[in-house]
This record gives C-alpha cells, sequence and structure tokens, in this order.
C-alpha cells in the first residue's frame, strides 16, 4: 500500500535564471524516493503501536504453529469471544481474542494489517489508530455473538452455540480499511471499497461462517462511520508536524 495524502514536490529550488543547482538535489530526491518503502513497514519510533501488536500476533502465531496442541487449544478456547465467554470475562476475552492470528500466518489477514495498520498509524497516531482498531473489533463482536444469545434463549438455537470458538484480526482489519479509505482522494477510495465489499461479498454467498461473514461487514461500517474523525485527526497532526518543522527552521 502506498503511503497515503498528497506527495510534495522533492525538486530544488531555482534561483540561477531557471536552472537547478548542480549537485545536492538528485541525491536529496533519491533518499526520498528510497525511503517510501520502508514507510509501508512499521518500526518501533514511527509506528510503536503497529510495531509491537505485530511482534506479539508473530509470536502467538509461532506458538499456535509450533507449540503444544493441547495448550494451543486451552489459550484458543479460552480467548473465545462466544457468547458464554462474553457474559462472564467480556473484557478479557475481547482483549485476548485479538491476539491470535486465525489461520496464522499464511493468513492474508496478517499481511493486510500490518499494512493497514502501519499507514493509518502515520496518518493518525498510535492510541488513535489502536482506538479505530478496538471499536471494529468489539463492535463486530458484540453485533453478532449477542443475537446468538438471544436466539439460544428463545429456542432456535442450541445450546451449544454459547461456546463456538471465535478469535482472530479481521473485525479490527477491516475497521481499519474502512477509517484508512477516508484519508484516500475519491476514485481509489471507491475502488478499494469496492473491491473490498464485492470480497465480504463473495463470503456471505458462500456461507461458511455466517457470523464471522456478517460481522465484517458490520466491521467495515464502522470503520467508514469513524472516516470524519479520522480525518480531523489527520489534519490536525499534520498542522502539528508544520509549525514543529517551521519552529526548528
Amino acid at each position: 500500500m502506498r503511503r497515503l495524502g498528497a506527495s510534495r514536490y522533492a525538486g530544488t529550488d531555482r534561483t540561477d535564471g531557471g536552472q537547478a543547482p548542480r549537485g545536492g538535489g538528485a541525491p536529496a530526491t533519491g533518499a526520498r524516493a528510497a525511503a517510501r518503502p520502508a514507510r509501508l513497514v512499521p518500526d518501533p519510533r514511527g509506528t510503536p503501536f503497529t510495531f509491537w501488536y505485530a511482534l506479539v500476533l508473530l509470536g502467538t502465531s509461532l506458538y499456535a504453529r509450533y507449540g503444544d496442541p493441547a495448550t494451543v487449544s486451552v489459550l484458543l478456547h479460552g480467548s473465545s469471544t462466544d457468547v458464554a465467554h462474553l457474559a462472564t470475562v467480556p473484557l478479557l476475552v475481547l482483549f485476548a481474542s485479538a491476539l491470535w492470528v486465525a489461520g496464522g500466518l499464511a493468513s492474508p489477514y496478517a499481511l493486510g494489517l500490518v499494512l493497514v495498520l502501519t499507514a493509518l498509524e502515520r496518518r493518525v497516531g498510535g492510541l488513535r489508530a489502536a482506538a479505530v482498531f478496538l471499536a471494529g473489533h468489539v463492535t463486530a463482536t458484540l453485533a453478532t455473538e449477542i443475537p446468538v444469545g438471544l436466539w439460544v434463549m428463545a429456542g432456535r438455537l442450541p445450546e451449544t452455540s454459547l461456546h463456538r470458538l471465535d478469535y482472530g484480526i479481521s473485525f479490527g482489519l477491516l475497521a481499519s480499511v474502512g477509517a484508512l479509505t477516508a484519508l484516500f482522494r475519491p476514485l481509489p477510495r471507491t475502488a478499494v471499497l469496492a473491491g473490498v465489499s464485492a470480497l465480504l461479498l463473495l463470503d456471505l454467498l458462500a456461507y461458511e461462517d455466517p457470523l464471522s461473514n456478517w460481522g465484517h461487514p458490520l466491521a467495515l461500517l464502522t470503520g467508514l462511520a469513524d472516516g470524519p474523525l479520522v480525518r480531523r485527526w489527520a489534519h490536525v497532526r499534520e498542522q502539528r508536524r508544520r509549525e514543529e518543522s517551521q519552529e526548528q527552521a
């Protein structure tokens, strides 16, 4: 994913009758161009939330792959945001469920999370990026699990539905995607949302995991609802950077 926002002219000022001064211009431009790919991935100084969260997910994914299967099963079930856990230890499981990647490192969600959260955090800051992620994760989880509890109470679902295995980062990721598109120009924003919506529609038609499949559009809508706030955060952050640059100059 490319760096968001309007790009600045990276050339040199012309002070000698229309010709750019020799030396210094090309290296500066090249250095800036070389730095752009590095901004696609997190680093501990520029994007601390994404960097450390990605390391945690890396650790849990490796343990899920190579750790003792019985212990892994206990941990995953203990982190599940099913109705039974949400009724007894809601804060614990809402937090713990976001520490595991369904499908492990091979999941496309893992790479998507790193790219999307990095871009969002660079524009709005770590705490606000985390707030967007958590808002989507919590909202979509509750919106899909509470009806399950109600249907069990009404006798329309068996009691075993209260203990379904539910964990992962997909809700938070899709909320982050929705929020990030608020910083795009209209055409790429429409293209990204159309592509993501098409994939979600295919999941709904496949109907392999109804709760997750309905939760994904809800998470995306949560992120889209955060759009105006995200634009305001990004504007304030950019203004602060400009003021700091002027003071240093």
